[in-house]
C-alpha cells in the first residue's frame, strides 16, 4: 500500500468491493447475517475503518467455511450476532467511536475551563 492509497482510500474500497463479492457467494443466511455484523461492528471502527478490516475479513472467512461445511448460520452464531461482534471486538463495554469523541470533547472542555479558571 502506498502513500496515495493510504490517503484517498482507494485500497480500503478494493478490499471492501472484495469482501461485497465474496459474501455474494454465501447463502441467503449468512448473507443476512453478514449484514447485521457489519451493521454492529461499525460503531467499533476508526474514522476510516481501517481497524476492522482484518476482524471482517476473519469473520468472512469463518462464514465461508462454514457454509461450505453445510453448517446452519444458527449453529454459527447463535441468537446473539451483537454479542458475537462485541465480543471481536473486546467484549462488552468496548468503547465504540462515541465513546472516543466524548472522552475527547471532555479534554478538550476541561482544557479550555482549566484556561479561564486559572
Amino acid at each position: 500500500m502506498n502513500f496515495w492509497e493510504t490517503v484517498t482510500g482507494s485500497d480500503l474500497t478494493r478490499e471492501w468491493k472484495a469482501f461485497e463479492a465474496r459474501a455474494q457467494a454465501l447463502p441467503p443466511g449468512y448473507r443476512a447475517a453478514w449484514e447485521q455484523i457489519k451493521a454492529h461492528m461499525f460503531p467499533y471502527g476508526d474514522f476510516t475503518g481501517r481497524n476492522l478490516m482484518p476482524i471482517l475479513d476473519g469473520v468472512l472467512g469463518l462464514l465461508e467455511e462454514t457454509a461450505s461445511d453445510g453448517q446452519s448460520i444458527d449453529d454459527v452464531m447463535g441468537d446473539d450476532i451483537e454479542g458475537f461482534c462485541a465480543a471481536l471486538v473486546g467484549g462488552q463495554g468496548a468503547r465504540n467511536y462515541r465513546d472516543r469523541w466524548r472522552e475527547q470533547l471532555n479534554r478538550n472542555v476541561a482544557r479550555k475551563l482549566g484556561r479561564l479558571g486559572g
